[in-house]
């Protein structure tokens, strides 16, 4: 009996170690249009007759725009390919006969998916990719914790998009590698910071 007891105990101490938080409250990007940002190349396609001139490629600038032939400056940073050909397709009315005229809007390099991770890991910095990470993918990419790292204090730091609030999400590196806790392994969004201590 008091052998039961003491497991028991050990079970429940090594149960409050466990981050305890709703990994499954947040979001997969994947499932969403991409947001575009400063860097995205875009490519602009305006199908119809006579309208070969409007056919353009642009990268977003650091203050979020991008030029269009005719149209002039236009607000890309923020939008989705979607809402950018809405917003194409009424200035455009302005200059050329729309109706029967076809508009894509297309990505053609995405380059506003950034984030850093820092702290123990073998190469510290910003990184890139042109598809969503899991976070052990972004540690990866670092190339792992190095032997000093607290490998169960990984913290990644995101900026709610909405409240504008800073969120600590707290991490366990071995629980992700060994797979134990599936849930922990949350997609990266752009901007968020992996600190490993």
């Amino acid at each position: 009996m008091r052998a039961v007891t003491i497991l028991f105990v050990l079970l429940a101490a090594c149960g409050s170690n466990l981050p305890n938080y709703n990994y499954a409250g947040e979001p997969d990007p994947r499932s969403k249009e991409v947001v575009l940002g400063v860097g995205d190349i875009v490519a602009i396609n305006v199908w119809g007759e006579g309208n070969q001139g409007l056919n353009t490629e642009a990268t977003i600038r650091p203050d979020g725009t991008i030029t269009m032939p005719l149209v002039g400056d236009l607000k890309a940073g923020g939008e989705t390919p979607s809402t950018l050909k809405a917003t194409i397709k009424g200035k455009l009315t302005d200059f050329v006969k729309v109706q029967g005229t076809e508009i894509t809007v297309a990505l053609k390099a995405w380059r506003s998916y950034r984030f850093t991770v820092q702290g123990e890991v073998v190469k510290t910095g910003v990184f890139t990719t042109d598809q969503f990470v899991t976070v052990s993918d972004a540690i990866a990419l670092a190339g792992g914790p190095t032997r000093f790292a607290r490998r169960d204090g990984i913290v990644l730091l995101r900026t709610d998009a909405k409240t504008k609030e800073a969120k600590r999400i707290p991490l366990d590196y071995d629980l992700l590698a060994s797979g134990k806790r599936v849930d922990m392994n949350i997609f990266v969004l752009p901007g968020d910071t992996i600190f490993v201590p």
